[in-house]
């Protein structure tokens, strides 16, 4: 493939709600376009876009793929990314390298929740916006239902382009609203036929392609109030500019897998799109102040890493965009956020799983390079011009598993194979819990972290167990009590002898808190510190579950001891049986950790959300109204209840809703849940 010049270069990212056929539209405008020779079939597992073995066994995107194509003397990288919510990161990396989000739709399925947050994340990070309603050859899809929900939806910005026309629930053909031309296909082969009759709805179609054009210039707004038609050119030009500012969302119509409306598809890729000169201008932070890299080839190189894959076998491969400058196999690339100064690879084209080693790639366009340290989202540039571009804001993990090795002596090998996949995939997470010292894997869904465990054993042959993580309960007293703790022993020559007196009390504290008040040396004071050592590895372990204790205040108030048996071992032997006979005495009782959590769902279920917290025995606080129809929910819930909760959002939203839960303090567990508590520690530790 040539190097194309940026002003013929066109990065679109074609996203949407899962199964609504962005992989099939990819495919088949790659077949169109002679980019293959086949047309695969996502249900067949043969597809250039869903190359991964886990991508063909579940018949479905998990990963953004990049499918260059070339159509009228313009490269058009296409950015195909998956639409199952627990995959949004390849979505989030394809919106933010595009240049134009086409989002697909399926004509059966109408205005999904994928398409809506697709739709706002564009819109979102200012970027242009276009709709191909697909899947018109089946017999229950209703284009102009679609589209008046578009229109509900987003409002006047939704300006149809290509529309079916329908006789007896079957498209007949397709018309071009801006050449005025209807077509037919045949196997891919398109026919120009007569204009269908479409009475007054074919004039209201026109109207909204004028009034919308209108819009975006003062010429044509006077032109359009004279009563002056527009020219074709004055048509293409001001869709081209309103898609550009954001005011204009075209919508197409076909069928990807019939091959139907797909050279309009493209003719507009070409004409109406923005090209990578005009859209990839982005703000960067030099040492001194924040600049505009402008895409001119001129200019000193500046990159950024879209995307990460990371291969045992080929290596680390780093997608890259080039938004100035150029880069070849001897240019030097500045990682802003290492300081680390490296130089490139292999350069290669990527089309699915197919690589093509290339010289160079210049601004504007897309490439892959091998064995750079960089990950994603990290900026690349002329060591002599460093500039930090702003990262993307990847999803948050909102679901984790204790992560177990199913063999022993496996423990080293997955902290190791989960860091190359941590490279490639930034909305995981691998921490260690400090109060459970369990290995935590987090992720944004159950499906995501069964793809991340079959990665895992197939790329990495690591087999491993997910477990639900132990709940970090703790321990503590509610009364105070004054105890006795003797620990004598005899056996021949030196014996042992240490006698204590402590008062045990409730205090605001994270531990521990020792204290003495010995009068007339009682308890020698070279021996106070081995009371509170034997005190501060008792509090470790309470005595209802054994959950480390906290707010605890014991005072050392008296004792003995023996001159020759006493020492240090004999006192903190003692402080430890006063321990274990003290806290019994002294209401003790389990805590339980509450998160603070902060839901955000649409406003017709906020009463469906509230119902399930009550019944996570969470508190309501507040709400909050949010933009595009959204309610912020806050609340605190027992964090022991919230395992489940991203699978609950995610069903009762449709994928629409999403939460952040954080840790906010411990407060004590109801007394009718604490002895399921302690019989299921007793279990684990069995």
């Amino acid at each position: 493939m040539k190097q194309y010049d940026a002003a013929n270069i066109r990065n679109i990212a074609v996203v949407g709600h899962s199964g609504s056929g962005k992989t099939t539209l990819v495919e088949a405008l790659a077949y169109r376009t002679g980019a293959v020779d086949r047309l695969g079939k996502v249900t067949e597992g043969n597809t250039i876009s869903d190359y991964d073995p886990e991508e063909i066994k579940r018949t479905s995107s998990l990963n953004l793929s990049i499918v260059p194509i070339e159509y009228s003397d313009t490269k058009i990288n296409l950015l195909d990314a998956p639409g199952l919510f627990d995959f949004a990161l390849g979505q989030t990396e394809a919106i933010r390298a595009a240049d134009t989000v086409l989002i697909a739709m399926s004509g059966k399925s109408g205005l999904t929740v994928g398409a809506q947050k697709a739709f706002r994340e564009a819109e979102e990070l200012k970027k242009p916006r276009a709709i191909f309603i697909g899947k018109m050859d089946s017999p229950h899809a209703d284009f102009y239902k679609v589209l008046e929900e578009l229109i509900h939806q987003f409002g006047a910005q939704i300006c149809p382009v290509v529309v079916p026309f329908i006789e007896d629930h079957k498209v007949k053909c397709y018309i071009d609203l801006i050449g005025m031309k209807a077509y037919t296909y045949e196997n891919g082969s398109r026919q120009e036929i007569k204009m269908p009759d479409m009475g007054h709805r074919l004039e209201g179609l026109v109207s909204a392609i004028s009034e919308a054009v209108a819009e975006v210039d003062d010429e044509l707004m006077e032109k359009y109030f004279s009563g002056e038609e527009f020219t074709m050119l004055e048509l293409v030009q001001g869709l081209h500019k309103g898609i550009f500012n954001g005011t204009i969302t075209p919508v197409f119509s076909g069928s990807a897998l019939e091959q139907q409306g797909l050279t309009l598809l493209l003719g507009a890729m070409v004409s109406m799109f923005p090209s990578a000169t005009e859209v990839a201008r982005e703000e960067g932070e030099t040492e001194d102040e924040v600049i505009e890299v402008k895409c001119d080839i001129e200019k000193p190189v500046c990159a950024y890493v879209l995307a990460t894959v990371a291969d045992p076998f080929v290596g680390k491969l780093s997608y890259v965009k080039v938004l100035s400058g150029k880069i070849t196999a001897d240019t030097e690339l500045y990682n802003t956020r290492t300081g680390v100064t490296e130089r490139p690879g292999k350069l290669l084209f990527i089309r699915g799983k197919k690589q093509e080693e290339i010289k160079e790639v210049t601004a504007g366009d897309i490439c892959a390079i091998s064995k750079l340290t960089a990950n994603t989202g990290d900026s690349l540039c002329d060591p002599a011009r460093p500039i930090t571009l702003a990262r993307p804001k990847f999803p948050k993990p909102c679901y984790s598993m204790a992560v177990k090795a199913k063999g022993k002596g496996g423990e080293s090998k997955i902290s190791t194979a989960i860091a190359r996949i941590l490279e490639e995939d930034p909305t995981l997470s691998y921490t260690t819990d400090p109060e459970t010292r369990e290995q935590i894997l987090s992720g944004l869904g159950e499906q995501h972290l069964d793809v991340t465990l079959s990665k895992l054993k197939s790329k990495f042959g690591v087999d491993v167990l997910l477990e639900t993580p132990t709940v970090a309960y703790r321990e503590t007293i509610r009364k105070p009590v004054k105890v006795q703790g003797k620990h004598k022993k005899q056996s021949g020559g030196h014996g042992q002898y240490g006698d204590v007196w402590i008062e045990f009390e409730p205090c605001d504290s994270e531990g521990l808190v020792f204290a003495e008040n010995v009068f007339g040396g009682a308890v020698p004071r070279n021996f106070f510190p081995a009371v509170e050592k034997g005190l501060q590895e008792c509090v470790k372990k309470g005595v209802l579950a054994g959950y480390p204790v906290v707010g605890l205040k014991a005072t050392l108030v008296d004792g003995s001891y023996h001159p020759v048996d006493s020492n240090e071992m004999s006192f903190k032997m003692a402080a430890s049986i006063a321990y274990k006979n003290g806290l019994p005495q002294a209401s003790p009782v389990i805590l339980e950790p509450i998160g603070s959590l902060s839901v955000l769902v649409p406003e017709g279920v906020t009463g469906d959300i509230m119902g399930d917290l009550n019944k996570r025995r969470g508190r309501v606080l507040g709400m909050n109204a949010m933009p595009y129809g959204m309610t912020e929910i806050v609340a605190e819930v027992p964090m022991s209840e919230m395992q489940t909760y991203a699978t609950t959002v995610r069903q009762m939203t449709q994928g629409a809703g999403s939460f952040t839960l954080e840790f906010a303090r411990y407060e004590q567990l109801p007394a009718q849940l604490e002895a399921g508590v302690i019989a299921a520690s007793k279990n684990k530790d069995e």
